[in-house]
């Protein structure tokens, strides 16, 4: 999941400057990987009976299962392979991200999970709505929810097509089109059949099998150095030529000016506090029976993507040493082919078939359960807590989230392929920006601040969710930035003539962040809105104790 925001996703690529090993190979692995979890979706599905069972999967996931979970929803494909091409090419540099991925768990532990377990259902609209009033807040945590999910599938579809470009030797849009809508059919299918449980199922299997795929791979890239550290950074050093000591110092990639100095502050602010607001994320802790269950799986959690990044490390500087900056920057997908092409190195045509298909597989675990987000959120805050007033059946509920998840994966699917090829790398870093600054701060003031009102939430989500778009818009990630050496441009518009940005900053995380949470804290003074003290000593019990929250059901 958030590691995509490193490299985004694959940018479409070239013709293949050289063909690394055997596309069948490759389709047949992943294939298998299809039918085995389409079998689990099936069998996972038998217990679909209610909208607990649809959105949060009875509740019926322990600690560890959940935490291997959120492990595979956390760590997307370009998590694996754009930190590894990272890694490869800017060494310190690269390693920052998978620092930051990690420390954002932190903060999702020391200040949602538990709490957030306790006083929700299904959806984190409602821990929002709690002691505020229902409808418009609802509204605007769904509206934020879709914004960010939306964003973030959007990339990891478009990815879809630069991976394949990369695995199976596709250069055509067409071709790439094609794997975009085969993917978002997948999606579509796990997700309506199996909701939370198979989706679960598949993202713990997949978690699984990339650990499991980085862990081998790490243990072959230190047996050829004698499990001696020190020898392999030195290879990377060697093989990189000239300038190879600043692999092990930072500012390889983001230079010393103000500038990029602030604009990697930014990025990282996004990072660490997105992370704690993201609705598909949150979502996670409703599977579980309690809350030290949802503790539990936190604590797996971090263990989990601490250890896989630990091995990013090893498989960084191994693709550096072994494969080499200049081939790594040379092949499809550039830096993003860094770690198939050390599988490739390492074992030949049977291990990238293997990596290979686990890198594709992730990218269909992750899109899932963004899917089942956006269909929970918009089935249960907007068409049963608004359109209807809260007086709907849960059968007729679970409907219309199917129809959601087939609408969402269809416009995913075009919205995909509108995309390939284009600069989508901004994508997920503003899905990290939008829930970092309209989604966090009214999770913060409903939880821990007794005079917060609606007022307080809707200034501050609306507000944080606009400058965040607003920003980016103007920014150069859309239009103006240009690659000093090719004379290309970088931007989303690749036209270099048209350049509107007027925001510097690449991520307006450093602005719209502190910018949500003001707004939120001005709405809340200005507004006549009395408080409820109840209502917060209320939820307050709730979220401290678990009294009242929803319990697990048993089949």
């Amino acid at each position: 999941m958030s590691g995509t925001v490193l490299a985004g996703v694959l940018p479409a690529a070239t013709a293949p400057a050289e063909q690394i090993g055997e596309p069948v190979v490759n389709i047949a692995i992943f294939g298998a990987f299809v039918l085995v979890t389409l079998v689990i979706v099936f069998r996972a599905s038998r217990n679909n009976r209610s909208a607990a069972d649809y959105y949060a999967a009875g509740r019926s996931f322990t600690g560890p299962q959940n935490g291997t979970a959120i492990a595979g929803d956390y760590l997307s494909a370009a998590s694996f392979l754009g930190i590894c091409g990272a890694i490869a090419i800017y060494g310190y540099d690269g390693f920052l991200y998978s620092i930051g991925f990690l420390v954002a768990w932190l903060v999702a532990l020391l200040l949602v999970a538990e709490l957030l377990r306790n006083t929700g259902r299904f959806t984190m609209a409602d821990v929002l709505s709690f002691r505020l009033k229902q409808r418009p807040v609802r509204m605007a945590a769904a509206i934020s929810t879709l914004a960010v999910v939306f964003f973030y599938l959007l990339a990891q579809m478009a990815g879809a097509g630069g991976l394949v470009a990369l695995l199976l030797g596709l250069d055509t849009v067409a071709a790439q089109s094609v794997v975009i809508a085969v993917v978002g059919a997948l999606m579509i299918l796990y997700v309506l059949v199996g909701g939370m449980k198979g989706t679960t199922w598949v993202q713990i299997i997949k978690a699984i099998l990339l650990i499991a795929g980085a862990g081998i791979m790490t243990v072959w890239v230190l047996a050829r150095f004698g499990f001696n550290l020190s020898d392999l950074l030195q290879g990377a050093i060697d093989v990189a030529g000239e300038g190879g000591e600043t692999l092990i110092e930072p500012g390889r990639q983001y230079g010393a000016s103000a500038l990029t100095q602030l604009n990697f502050l930014s990025l990282a602010l996004a990072l660490v506090l997105g992370t704690a607001g993201l609705p598909h994320v949150l979502m996670r802790f409703y599977t579980v029976p309690s809350a030290k269950e949802a503790r539990r799986s936190v604590v797996w959690a971090i263990w989990l993507i601490g250890i896989f990044y630990l091995f990013t490390l090893v498989l960084g500087y191994g693709a550096g040493a072994l494969v080499g900056p200049e081939r790594i920057a040379s092949a499809p997908g550039r830096a993003n082919s860094a770690a198939p092409l050390l599988a490739y190195e390492l074992g030949g045509v049977l291990l990238l078939g293997i990596i290979s298909a686990v890198a594709f597989a992730t990218i269909l675990a992750v899109v899932a359960g963004l899917t089942i987000t956006a269909a929970a959120s918009f089935a249960h805050d907007i068409y049963a807590s608004v359109i209807k007033r809260g007086e709907v059946e849960p059968d007729k509920e679970v409907r219309v989230a199917r129809i959601t998840v087939v609408v969402i994966g269809a416009l995913a699917i075009l919205g995909g392929i509108f995309a390939n090829g284009q600069n989508v790398a901004f994508l997920v870093a503003l899905a990290f920006a939008v829930a970092a600054s309209a989604n966090l701060p009214t999770i913060i003031y409903s939880l821990f601040w007794k005079r917060f009102n609606t007022a307080g939430a809707l200034w501050s989500m609306y507000g944080g969710l606009i400058s965040c778009l607003v920003l980016i818009a103007f920014s150069p990630v859309v239009s103006g930035k240009v690659d000093p050496a090719t004379g290309e441009s970088l931007s989303m518009i690749r036209d270099t003539s048209v350049d509107f940005a007027l925001f510097p900053l690449e991520n307006p995380g450093i602005v719209s962040i502190p910018l949500a949470f003001l707004l939120g804290i001005v709405g809340t003074l200005l507004s006549k809105e009395q408080p409820h003290p109840e209502k917060f000593a209320e939820m307050e019990v709730r979220s401290l104790t678990g009294a009242g929250a929803e319990k697990a059901t048993s089949h």
